[in-house]
Order: structure tokens, then sequence, then C-alpha cells
């Protein structure tokens, strides 16, 4: 399984909609909570090309985006591809 991150905030509605999705597919993820800020919040910042929403998605550190462009894969069959890589 490749190693999927995401960024999130407490009480997010976005980022419990992507969890979701990952939980009901099985995929084990590691979770970075930055409702506090600070140097994670920094790095996604940085590794996604400056946004500062929250969710972020990185898949084998390519980044996905957010919680709608996840859904997007989703819809579009291309998900389970990159999360069989």
């Amino acid at each position: 399984m490749p190693r999927v991150e995401i960024y999130t905030k407490f009480f997010c509605p976005y980022c419990a909609r992507a969890k979701r999705l990952l939980d009901e597919k099985g995929v084990q993820y590691e979770e970075f909570e930055i409702s506090a800020g600070g140097d994670k919040r920094e790095e996604m910042v940085q590794r996604a090309g400056g946004r500062t929403t929250v969710p972020q998605i990185f898949i084998e550190g390519q980044h996905i985006g957010g919680s709608d462009d996840l859904a997007a894969l989703e819809r579009g069959g291309k998900l389970d591809a990159l999360l069989s890589a």
C-alpha cells in the first residue's frame, strides 16, 4: 500500500469526508493535525504549493489536493490505481 498523508484540522467537515472515503477503501494514512499551526502547517503549505486550506492529501509524496480532488479521482475511477501503486 502506498504512503498516504493527510493534513487536517479539528471539526473540519471536508477533512472528515476525505478520511471517511479513505477509511471505506481500507487505506491506512498518516494524519497531521494542524489546528494549532506550527511547523507541520508550514510544511503543508510548502508541499501543497501555497495552499492553506485543509485537508491537503498526498499519495506517495504526490500532491492530490483536497477533499473535492480526492472525490473526483474516485468518481473518475483513478483513485484505486493511485492506491495500488
